[in-house]
C-alpha cells in the first residue's frame, strides 16, 4: 500500500482497514498488485484498481470457477452488487464519498460472502 499511486488511495485504505478489522478470520495478501482478502486460505474478495478513476471490490469464490457455481446463491438486498457470473460480483467506487456512504454495507456484504 505504501507504493500505491492511485487517486482514490484514501478510499482503498479506508475500506481495506474496515474489512480487516471486521473479522479476525479474514487475512490479506497481494493479488493483481492490490489487496486481496482470504477466508479459510481461499481468496474471496480482491480490489481492482484499474482504471485509475475508480476502483472495484470483486467478490469471488477463488481463482478458478468452481464446479458448484451454477448452484451458488447469494442474496444481495443492497443492490450494490453487479453480477459478472453466477458466483462473481463487483462493487464499484467512484470516489471517497462512495466509500464513506457504503462502507458499513460493503463490509457486511464481504462478511456474508466469505461465509458462503
Amino acid at each position: 500500500m505504501s507504493q500505491l499511486q492511485h487517486p482514490l488511495k484514501a478510499g482503498v485504505e479506508q475500506l481495506r482497514s474496515a474489512i480487516l478489522a471486521s473479522n479476525d478470520q479474514i487475512t490479506e495478501q497481494v493479488k493483481w498488485n492490490a489487496p486481496s482478502f482470504c477466508y479459510g486460505g481461499v481468496d474471496r474478495a480482491t480490489f481492482r484498481l484499474q482504471p485509475g478513476d475508480l476502483f472495484q471490490l470483486i467478490l469471488h469464490r477463488g481463482a478458478k470457477t468452481r464446479d458448484d457455481s451454477a448452484e451458488f446463491r447469494f442474496e444481495d438486498t443492497t443492490g450494490l452488487l453487479e453480477w459478472r457470473g453466477p458466483d462473481r460480483a463487483v462493487v464499484t467506487f467512484h470516489d471517497v464519498a462512495d466509500v464513506q456512504a457504503r462502507q458499513a454495507t460493503v463490509v457486511d456484504l464481504v462478511n456474508r460472502w466469505v461465509s458462503t
